[in-house]
């Protein structure tokens, strides 16, 4: 189907303001939001009424709900529902503050939460909708002195992959975006907090930011068709890689884990000890 009707958090900057304005581009309609209103009210001054912007604060559960209810009602429905809002939190495990962590945790996991069951009931009643979660290789990976952002996007990933489980009977389609490193400004200032740093990791610490400062950024301009293609598909995967950083990666860190588990075999199966039966209730 042709025409499509978006909504998009973080929609200001990154993949939000490219994907928004590639939907535009070829005729959807978008419900752009982002924290500041005056970040997105540039896009209806170019793309006219196809395009809502509005404000919205994903850590705000009230006004997420207000929010897709206005942008549902203005359009008559919704079709993609993609979950782009999110930072970083820099920081050692030990040297992170917990507020912090939390704050992490309202914006990355509770923030699509928040989107997505506000969305679901207007999905539901449609019979059809896909959302779509910007997920990370990081949601599949993890490397020291960032933990908590993985810890943010793991959540995320096993969210996104019971929720395909629970709509698919609805007609609602659910797939994860895994973008590596792209060139959007999410490494900036306004897309990174940085915990204080104890003395005991600044070694650890400038090893991992002299090893990013070597990273080969892909072009987030390269995304759209991938994207574009997903959202169009009648049967999209559940996870898609963008970019050439991610399937390396992964088959090398999900390779080490078989070979652990395998060769650690023999003590795991003698953990079961003795079968035994027991009835389960009913929820």
């Amino acid at each position: 189907m042709s025409d499509k009707v978006w909504f998009i958090t973080g929609a200001s900057r990154g993949f939000g303001r490219i994907w928004a304005e590639a939907a535009l581009n070829r005729g959807d309609k978008v419900a752009a939001t982002a924290r500041s209103l005056e970040s997105v009210a540039d896009l209806a001054v170019r793309y006219g009424n196809t395009v809502l912007p509005l404000a919205l604060d994903v850590t705000d559960a009230n006004q997420v709900r207000g929010v897709v209810e206005r942008a549902h009602r203005h359009f008559g429905r919704l079709d993609v529902i993609l979950n782009n809002a999110g930072y970083a939190l820099v920081g050692a495990v030990e040297e992170t503050a917990e507020a912090d962590i939390k704050a992490e945790f309202e914006t990355n996991f509770f923030g699509t939460l928040r989107v997505i069951q506000a969305a679901l009931p207007l999905l539901r009643k449609q019979g059809n909708g896909h959302i779509i979660g910007v997920s990370s290789v990081a949601g599949l990976v993890a490397s020291p002195i960032i933990g908590f952002y993985h810890a943010s996007k793991w959540a995320f990933e096993a969210m996104h992959e019971s929720l395909a489980q629970e709509v698919a009977g609805f007609g609602i389609k659910v797939t994860m975006l895994e973008p590596g490193a792209y060139a959007t400004g999410f490494s900036s200032q306004t897309s990174l907090r940085v915990s204080a740093g104890l003395d005991a990791y600044t070694d650890l610490r400038a090893s991992i930011f002299a090893r990013a400062a070597n990273i080969a950024f892909g072009d987030p301009e390269a995304t759209v068709d991938a994207v574009l293609k997903i959202v169009d598909m009648e049967a999209p995967p559940l996870r898609l890689f963008l970019g050439t950083e991610g399937l390396p990666v992964v088959q090398s860190a999900y390779s080490a884990r078989l070979a652990t588990w395998e060769a650690w075999e023999s003590v795991s199966n003698a953990a079961q000890g003795q079968p035994k039966t027991r009835e389960i209730a009913s929820p």
